[in-house]
């Protein structure tokens, strides 16, 4: 089998099962065999801000860390298992598990509106886990929350 060397951004993106409204990857900067970078909006009108926070809304924790990990974790795990010759349609069949969560930091808040990069770089990808140490900052650069993320993909 041959191994495929050129796979766009386009490609990646098509293949990420999230979907709206719990897709929080609106494009993909930048993508290579050790990291990933890609930027999300949050909408005004996401349905969790109706109760997190009633009249001062903020973007939960919780949607952070998926947001860092759909990146850091589904989007870079498509890209390298299409760079080890896995086909598309074993990646259509797999469902990317998130597993684990290791020191999770919080150090700032994201409001409605605001454009979020998340930033993932491997530490090891290997048994079928991937693992990435990732980081969530504002457009300006400024850390809102970082972490190593760690998931793995089931064929159904």
């Amino acid at each position: 089998m041959a191994v495929e060397t050129d796979i766009s951004i386009e490609q990646v993106l098509a293949l990420i099962p999230q979907q709206s409204p719990f897709r929080f990857i609106d494009d993909i900067i930048s993508i290579d065999e050790e990291k990933i970078s890609a930027s999300y909006r949050f909408r005004k009108d996401e349905s969790f801000y109706k109760g997190h926070f009633p009249n001062n809304p903020v973007t939960p924790g919780v949607i952070l860390v998926e947001t860092m990990a759909q990146t850091g974790v589904v989007a870079m795990g498509i890209y390298l298992l299409l760079k080890q010759g896995r086909s598309v349609s074993d990646l259509r069949r797999m469902t990317p598990l998130f597993a684990f969560a290791d020191q999770v930091e919080f150090s700032n808040i994201v409001l409605p509106g605001e454009k979020v990069i998340t930033r993932g770089e491997k530490v090891y990808l290997r048994r079928g886990n991937l693992r990435t140490r990732c980081v969530l900052t504002r457009e300006d650069g400024e850390i809102v929350c970082s972490g190593v993320l760690t998931g793995t993909g089931i064929t159904g």
